[in-house]
């Protein structure tokens, strides 16, 4: 496992309790309309984003079978699994205890026959023995993947013709103008305590899309639906009965929270958004 890889895996097998306790099996922003102005429980608003997402398929996808990439505990695929009692699923997710617990909800939710969680690299993905899929599924886990080419040719080989690609992942702002100084600050605080690689724009996510040979592409960016999310984790973060489970948790999750100040910039000024992308692969 590369150090990227294996510092992502020590970050979410350590920070994934705490957040469990404090939010539950949904890792990932709320929807808040396209305004981010409606008025919405925040873990209502998470489930809302998975049908906010959903809805970007350009048409109702056979639902054979499906890949979440980037799974986290898999509260994502047990919603679509629930909602579509005919697919089966597959998460991916780099750490060994969002996949233990995720199998666990699986098992709990009576959905572990149909529905497996596997602490692996989304990259190492194979075609023939893990394809086709007739839906990818790529909720915030994008911003951790280096190489967005490679994975837009990965997830291209992975579906099958006519399947579909739907991905919410954090980007920065399009350029130009350029990114300013702040812009750079803000950003590689991000990246730093999140453990990722730089943030790439959406138009430059959706060109390795149509390089890799997806059609009918839309982007859009869901910043200012997604924004007061940060506001709810905030307070959670300054919640008193969260803080045993934070020190606990360890100094890279502490660093995490601390890092919600910059994401909360980030959005502020315009630096970090919130894009999202659909690509069909041609039949």
């Amino acid at each position: 496992m590369n150090s990227l890889n294996s510092r992502i895996k020590d970050f979410y097998d350590a920070s994934t309790p705490l957040w469990l306790n404090t939010w539950g099996e949904q890792m990932h922003h709320g929807y808040y309309g396209p305004d981010g102005k409606r008025d919405v429980d925040h873990r209502q608003a998470q489930l809302d984003m998975i049908d906010a997402l959903l809805e970007l398929r350009q048409a109702p996808v056979t639902f054979n079978r499906f890949l979440d990439a980037g799974c986290g505990v898999g509260g994502s695929s047990r919603y679509l699994a629930l909602r579509h009692p005919e697919a089966r699923g597959l998460g991916v997710t780099l750490s060994p205890v969002q996949a233990k617990n995720g199998m666990r909800f699986n098992r709990e939710a009576g959905v572990a026959d149909r529905l497996e969680i596997r602490a692996q690299d989304v990259y190492t993905l194979d075609t023939e023995k893990d394809g086709p899929f007739d839906l990818i599924y790529s909720m915030e886990s994008a911003e951790h993947m280096a190489d967005k080419e490679a994975l837009m040719n990965l997830f291209y080989r992975l579906l099958r013709p006519g399947g579909q690609l739907v991905m919410a992942t954090w980007c920065h702002r399009t350029e130009p103008p350029k990114l300013t100084a702040d812009d750079r600050r803000v950003l590689d605080n991000i990246c730093k305590c999140y453990h990722l690689p730089p943030l790439v724009s959406v138009p430059v996510l959706g060109e390795a899309a149509k390089t890799a040979g997806f059609v009918n592409l839309k982007t859009d960016d869901w910043s200012a639906a997604v924004e007061p999310f940060w506001g709810a984790v905030i307070s959670s973060g300054l919640d008193p009965r969260n803080w045993p489970g934070l020190i606990k948790a360890g100094s890279s999750t502490i660093k995490g929270a601390w890092a919600m100040k910059y994401m909360k910039e980030g959005f502020r000024t315009g630096a970090i958004r919130y894009g999202v992308l659909r690509g069909t692969k041609p039949e």
